[in-house]
């Protein structure tokens, strides 16, 4: 910097040049509070609060499961009007445009997600100051950030399809002006990448709850795996989950969405949300660490006795009587996931209960997994619920395996078992297994999936990856609605092209 400076301005005055570069090169920023990269990750405590930083744009994600269900069969928008959180009422109806702020604000928190792993991963042999800072568990530590960039990256290519796809650095404005898409198979490639080197360092449990494990890495591996057609490998990479004997069914399928219920023995990988640190950021509603989906699913105007444990919220994200009518008599997970406000009221009359319909699209269902809870919440109470979001559960992987195995041409007998696990904690008995083989039975396991992941996020996109889509969804067309259109903003400042149809 000091000989270019000097060259530019070899033109001035000899006594102007030296004082005017002195004052350039001496120059600390602490001297005026600037905080500059070669402050950072001096120590190991440096690079462990990074790392948590590097998790926060999960909570950040918060609509992606939202949405996962609002594009499908499972429910609809809901709210107050036809305008009412307009974002979602677009991607409900298939009318979506580049123009909508919610997969706006999902494009620009996945890749700030991008940005915090790329530059710990860019900085892990050396600091900014050109330092090593080696300290015990370090590798598995960078395991998790190895675990968080791919999990950015598989939202980003199951959302948008070709992504830019970078690695090696945090994206700055310069770079932004000059982005590629990347064909989906290479970000695919590295997030398969990412998720192998998260696999060989993950301790299989952690401490502090919530934090990857090597099981979450090979759940998510597996996943990717599915959304690629690589059954075989799919089924390689799930299996040691079900052999490990670290995970179980819980019995009571509702007491996994209770507070108590968080990171139990079901749980592989929940993104965490708390209510300790009260956030009241109206232009940030899915900035805080609080679970914003929550108010969302809320029934409108809900109100009852003080024993009465629901909160009221906003009639969004309202369950269909299509996902209500698929669960078969005495299935008890459809109380929970499609939830009758009116069968409530009249099995609990001491409870006084009184609400508003909701008043547009309104389906008589609420989303019972998410609805707020009275005193789960602090500060701005709308924005600050405690509740996770159950990623991936234990039934979940043996779903994935099941399917992996039929679909890999595997034994059936032993994808039925899978299945049938699942089905039997559904139903407390074993008079509801399925007997089917082949693509009868590859069917059996997506409808399953349905009525085990139902408002979990999982269904458009699982539509979606299994080519049901366009059967199953009014309004969906092919070629163009597997994916969402890339925010017109991105295109104006990069350049890069937009999505087919949009």
């Amino acid at each position: 910097m000091k000989k270019i400076y000097i060259k530019i301005f070899s033109v001035v005055a000899l006594a102007a040049a030296l004082t005017s570069c002195k004052k350039f090169i001496d120059y600390d920023p602490h001297e005026d509070f600037v905080v500059t990269d070669l402050d950072y990750l001096k120590s190991e405590s440096d690079y462990r609060t990074m790392v948590i930083s590097a998790y926060s744009p999960l909570q950040w994600l918060n609509q992606v499961v939202v949405i996962g269900d609002i594009a499908s069969d499972n429910s609809v928008a809901g709210g107050e009007s036809a305008s009412d959180v307009l974002p979602l009422q677009q991607i409900d109806d298939f009318s979506v445009t580049p123009i909508n702020s919610t997969l706006q604000d999902l494009w620009q928190v996945a890749y700030e997600g991008v940005n915090r792993t790329n530059y710990l991963l860019q900085y892990k042999d050396k600091n900014p100051a050109g330092q090593a800072v080696g300290f015990s568990g370090k590798d598995a530590l960078y395991g998790e950030v190895n675990f968080l960039r791919a999990y950015y990256y598989f939202t980003l290519v199951k959302m948008w399809g070709d992504v830019p796809l970078f690695t090696d650095k945090r994206l700055s404005l310069t770079d932004s002006r000059s982005l590629q898409r990347s064909p989906k198979a290479d970000v695919y490639a590295q997030i398969e990448k990412d998720l192998k080197a998260a696999i060989d360092v993950l301790p299989a449990t952690q401490t502090q709850k919530g934090r990857i494990t090597k099981y979450a890495a090979q759940g998510l591996l597996g996943k990717v795996y599915l959304y690629e057609s690589k059954f075989t490998e799919a089924d390689a990479v799930l299996e040691p989950i079900i052999s490990s004997g670290a995970f179980s069914l819980v019995d009571d399928y509702a007491s996994i969405y209770l507070a108590s219920g968080e990171n139990g023995p079901e749980s592989v990988f929940e993104i965490q949300y708390t209510n300790g640190s009260p956030y009241y950021n109206w232009g940030g509603a899915t900035r805080g660490q609080g679970n914003y989906a929550v108010q969302q699913n809320g029934i409108r105007g809900l109100s009852g006795s003080a024993n009465m444990p629901y909160a009221a919220g906003w009639s969004t994200n309202l369950p269909t009587q299509d996902l209500a009518n698929d669960y078969a008599a005495g299935d008890q997970r459809k109380a929970i996931t499609a939830f009758d406000i009116e069968a409530y009221k009249t099995a609990h009359p001491d409870y006084g209960i009184t609400y508003q319909v909701a008043p547009y699209k309104n389906t008589g269902l609420y989303n019972g997994k998410y609805l707020p809870r009275k005193g789960e919440t602090s500060g701005q109470i709308e924005l600050n619920y405690l509740n996770n979001f159950r990623i991936m559960r234990y039934s979940e992987v043996l779903l994935m395996a099941a399917e992996a195995i039929n679909r890999s041409g595997g034994d059936d007998n032993k994808a039925r078992g899978y299945l049938n696990q699942v089905r039997r904690r559904a139903f407390k008995d074993d008079n509801h297994a399925v007997t089917a083989s082949g693509d009868a039975l590859k069917q059996a396991i997506w409808k399953e999936r349905r009525l085990e992941l139902a408002m979990d996020g999982d269904r458009f996109f699982d539509l979606v990856r299994t080519g049901q889509a366009a059967s199953e969804l009014t309004g969906f067309v092919t070629g163009k609605n597997e994916v969402f259109p890339i925010p017109q903003q991105e295109i104006t400042i990069s350049g890069i092209t937009q999505n087919p149809g949009y």
